[in-house]
């Protein structure tokens, strides 16, 4: 089973940054598929951005060119950068992981509790 704990989440002003952590225990690696998710109030949760076990990155369309995703298997994190905040990226953000699968990342069996996410114009 893993564990996942989100960090890093905070209050910033549109067009700063955050930095994202989830570290994940329970098994020896990460190199599986991997998810942010985020999900504002009154909102869908949606994906936005997976890394998979072959180290392919995916990123929703709003995001792409300002959050990057990333992975330190070493120490068993993974990471977000948000760059260029708007106020729309508001929102809880949540980790999320599927190690039966290391591509075609579709559904995540677990979820860490979230960190949350306010971006002020």
């Amino acid at each position: 089973q893993v564990q996942l704990v989100e960090s890093g989440g905070g209050s910033v002003q549109a067009g700063g940054s955050l930095r994202l952590s989830c570290r994940a225990s329970g098994y020896t690696s990460i190199t599986y598929c991997m998810a942010w998710f985020r999900q504002a109030p009154g909102k869908e949760r949606e994906r936005v951005a997976t890394f998979d076990g072959v180290g392919q990155t995916n990123y929703t369309d709003s995001v792409k060119g300002r959050f990057t995703i990333s992975r330190d298997d070493a120490n068993l994190i993974l990471y977000l950068q948000m760059n260029s905040l708007k106020p729309e990226d508001t929102g809880m953000y949540f980790c999320a992981a599927d190690p039966s699968r290391w591509v075609g990342c579709r559904t995540f069996t677990y979820w860490g509790q979230g960190t949350q996410v306010t971006v002020s114009s």
